[in-house]
């Protein structure tokens, strides 16, 4: 199941960037993509249309990022932490350093 709305939710990314990268921008940027009146879209342009794919896109992907969290939430839960299961080795004993030789005099 997590396979699946993983696949879905990388489709949508995919789709959310490119109809966020299609739409004209309000300064003028959308003659980048061919804004004029021979627009693919039509004189009007591609707002209306655009933004209606961009926002279901949007609605997809919070509801496969929220379906992603719960389902892989719920294989993971249990009681004990894993911080808990931890082995700390503890360093093995070293030998005391040789006192220092200081020289005959």
């Amino acid at each position: 199941m997590d396979k699946i709305i993983l696949t879905v939710h990388i489709a949508v990314c995919i789709l959310l960037v490119i109809f966020v990268l299609l739409q004209s921008g309000k300064e003028g940027m959308g003659v980048i993509f061919g804004g004029g009146s021979s627009s693919l879209f039509g004189s009007s342009g591609a707002g209306g249309i655009l933004v209606r794919v961009t926002t279901i896109a949007a609605i997809i992907f919070f509801c496969t990022s929220l379906g992603y969290s719960v389902v892989t939430s719920s294989k993971q839960s249990s009681s004990v932490s894993r911080v808990q299961e931890v082995n700390i080795e503890e360093p093995a004993p070293q030998d005391a350093p040789p006192a220092p030789v200081t020289p005959a005099e």
